[in-house]
């Protein structure tokens, strides 16, 4: 059997608005296919049953069928984010929901590789998607109308939606890979860690295509998406600033899978401790309660960074260590002795060599060294020239024990 487009929604509330979106893509040449996330029973007919998807939750299908509203969706968003990637003829997907069953249906989608057709038509499409859409390639339609019956709004809105994600899937069919592709890299850079990875960029360009990310939460993310997705080969994550805000609170954290893609893939993974002497927060009046009295520097009247302290260095010294434990592909990890950001130089705001021992001393005694896993140490500061070159060595010796 050929790729199919997915259509999922709830048949108990939306049974006529799927059955519009699956009879339109099918009428442009593709297969189509209703899956139903229905908590609650109904007498219509679905392609891929409620059950059959309830049957991918850890606790299987009793877990999802509680007859408690609240549970019941919560487990079947669970059920649906397993059962969706365990597919292998998924050509594209569309999804046609309320407001909840926007939440419920996204994270499947999140879920499928960068480059999977993914159109989500929603009633909240028209405000902030950012936590429908993460770091994925997400297409989101405002409804205009409520999803609540076929009308001639509703039908336009529908048809344009089953007839783009079917123009997506065909147009896929046409886009393959050029013989002249590079390998791909990643860098995860930083305002503070620019010198340093613009130098990488400028050494690599020749033989990699380099792919930067700027390191405020979704920049992580999305590198380690694409790495799930098999569409970075390998990267160079100097840049690790993300953590700080994780664990202090900031406005740009990572999320607890930090680092989970290269543990999943093996992809080879060169990193640093690019800004881990900051924490981002707001304009000074953001800033927690519980923060009074720290050392701040004003970046700009958005930003406010945070100087980290020693006991915090220790803490993410220990969380990198571990995590870098899990990743059984070429790891290099590299600590720049001589300051980790351009504010973390002498003379400058950040500058603290008691905090950044505790740092890398506490990386040191977490992280197992192995014939693939190393830990060096370099007496240069992190936008060093050298330190930029170490990288880049680095990163080639990775891709060739890969």
């Amino acid at each position: 059997m050929g790729k199919r487009i997915y259509v999922a929604g709830t048949l108990d509330t939306k049974s006529a608005e799927l059955a519009y979106a699956r009879d339109a893509i099918q009428a442009m040449g593709e297969q189509a296919v209703i899956v139903d996330l229905s908590t609650q029973p109904h007498g219509h007919a679905a392609d891929i049953s409620a059950a059959e998807v309830a049957a991918h939750h850890p606790g299987g299908a009793q877990a999802v069928f509680t007859g408690d509203r609240g549970t019941a969706i919560t487990a079947m968003t669970e059920a649906f984010a397993r059962f969706l990637p365990s597919r292998d003829d998924v050509g594209g997907v569309l999804g046609l929901g309320g407001s909840g069953g926007t939440a419920l249906v996204a994270p499947a989608f999140r879920a499928l590789p960068v480059g999977t057709p993914k159109l989500l038509v929603s009633t909240v499409a028209s405000g902030n998607v950012a936590g429908y859409v993460g770091p994925t390639d997400i297409a989101m339609m405002y409804s205009v109308t409520d999803i609540a019956g076929l009308n001639r709004i509703s039908r336009l809105v529908i048809a344009n939606a089953a007839h783009a994600v079917a123009g997506m899937v065909k147009g896929a069919a046409t886009i393959a890979p050029s013989a002249g592709d590079k390998l791909s890299i990643g860098l995860t850079m930083f305002g503070v860690t620019t010198p340093c990875v613009n130098q990488m960029v400028a050494n690599l360009s020749d033989d990699f295509e380099c792919f930067v990310f700027h390191a405020t939460g979704t920049g992580g993310q999305s590198l380690e998406k694409l790495v799930d997705s098999g569409l970075i080969h390998a990267a160079i994550d100097a840049t690790t600033t993300e953590l700080c805000d994780l664990l202090m609170g900031g406005i740009f954290p990572c999320t607890e899978d930090r680092l989970g893609a290269f543990a999943r893939t093996g992809t080879p993974y060169v990193g640093s401790c690019g800004a881990l002497d900051m924490v981002n927060f707001g304009p000074p009046e953001t800033v927690p309660q519980r923060y009074a009295g720290r050392l701040f520097y004003r970046h700009n009247p958005q930003v406010t960074l945070m100087r980290t302290t020693l006991e915090e260095n220790a803490r993410m010294g220990a969380w990198l260590g571990e995590r870098l434990n899990r990743c059984n592909g070429p790891v290099r990890f590299l600590i720049p002795e001589g300051g980790v950001s351009l504010l973390d130089m002498p003379g400058q705001a950040f500058h603290d060599p008691a905090a950044d021992a505790a740092l890398f001393d506490a990386l040191e005694r977490t992280l197992k060294p192995g014939p693939r896993r190393k830990l060096l140490r370099l007496p240069y500061a992190i936008n060093d020239p050298a330190f930029a070159d170490a990288l880049v060595a680095q990163m080639h010796e990775a891709l060739a024990e890969a």
